[in-house]
């Protein structure tokens, strides 16, 4: 049975990737340089089971492998993690463990190129939707992470699905994204904080050269020969920000309203200007098909945004059915006592409406 359920999921996973492959997220500081990271995840196939998940110190962790019978790389919690999953409670696709180190995964279909699978190496081999949880559960650094690379085999759990690359990011504010490509593990540091989809991120930071020109505020009034022209409104310095829903015009859209956001001197009003910010990434389940009677019934691509107060060490996310935001204090939770859980993000999936009495 659990054979069966584990291929179901494999099956299910490889034909969602194909659908959607958009994730984008960014990075604020607060005044004291406090990192807070911010990040969507979408999927336009269908509604997603997406679940918080609590994972205590010393439980047992055990990898799936592509072979749906192998068990892969084996290890205990550390450190105790919460984390939002997808699909399944093993496969964390964001999440911050009780010392601060915050791990996500982005897709990164055509791009990357994991080792083969080999049977014989199963006991240091760990899937791709796994690989959250293990940097959660394991380390407490960049740095410890990085030591331990190269001795670790990534192996997706299905080869028709899609490639990811993941980011990691320490209370200090500094991040890295880790991509595999051509079965080799590049780590890059990140200055901006900003990461979408393909291509690599050393091309997308490239890129933002071709948008030199972009700055905030309102061009000055200036004349084309005899004609005087201005601005018919504020915010005319950053004409040419591309608007399409493509990971390299996301990323530059992302890393100019990062670098242009105001910067607040607590988390807190830090954390609320991220959901603001993290609104112009909002896609539109429309757009994601060229045939609009394949579109699902579902309200958006986007289906859950979250953000990361790392320093407060606080998960908060908000889905698709309700804008309501939520939060998660790892401050309350006794990692020693208590027991491994998940629990769904909605158990309605309908936005509450609060209808204004007395008129």
């Amino acid at each position: 049975m659990k054979k069966i359920l584990l291929l179901a999921l494999t099956l299910a996973l490889a034909s969602l990737a194909s659908e959607a492959k958009a994730c984008t997220g960014i990075t604020l500081q607060t005044t004291t340089n406090h990192p807070v990271t911010a990040r969507t995840i979408e999927w336009a196939a269908k509604p997603l089971n997406l679940m918080y998940v609590i994972v205590p110190r010393g439980h047992q962790h055990k990898s799936f492998l592509p072979d749906n019978t192998t068990k892969g790389m084996r290890y205990s919690s550390k450190f105790g993690y919460v984390g939002i999953a997808v699909e399944d409670k093993n496969y964390v696709m964001e999440g911050i463990n009780e010392l601060g180190l915050a791990a996500g995964l982005f897709y990164f279909p055509d791009y990357g190129e994991y080792m083969p699978f080999d049977p014989n190496q199963k006991d240091v081999t760990i899937s791709d939707m796994q690989f959250v949880s293990w940097v959660l559960a394991s380390f407490s650094s960049i740095d410890e992470l990085v030591e331990q690379l190269d001795g670790i085999r990534v192996v997706g759990v299905d080869p028709r699905a899609s490639t990811v690359h993941w980011r990691v990011t320490e209370p200090s504010g500094r991040q890295v994204v880790i991509e595999i490509m051509n079965e080799h593990i590049n780590i890059h540091e990140n200055p901006l904080g900003v990461l979408t989809n393909s291509p690599s991120l050393d091309w997308h930071l490239s890129n933002l050269n071709n948008y030199i020109n972009l700055k905030p505020g309102t061009i000055a009034t200036h004349n084309l020969g005899e004609k005087a022209l201005s601005s018919f409104s504020g915010g005319t310095g950053m004409l040419g920000l591309p608007g399409d829903m493509s990971s390299p015009s996301r990323f530059v859209r992302a890393a100019f309203l990062q670098t242009t956001a105001p910067i607040f001197s607590d988390s807190r009003q830090t954390v609320i200007h991220a959901f603001h910010l993290m609104n112009h990434f909002d896609i539109p389940i429309g757009l994601q098909f060229s045939d609009t009677t394949q579109i699902p019934d579902m309200h958006s691509a986007t289906q859950v945004t979250i953000v990361t107060d790392i320093m407060n060490g606080r998960l908060y996310y908000r889905t698709m059915y309700d804008s309501k935001i939520r939060c998660i204090y790892l401050s309350d939770i006794d990692f020693d006592e208590v027991t491994c859980q998940y629990e769904p993000l909605d158990f309605i999936a309908e936005e509450a409406i609060e209808y204004i009495e007395g008129y």
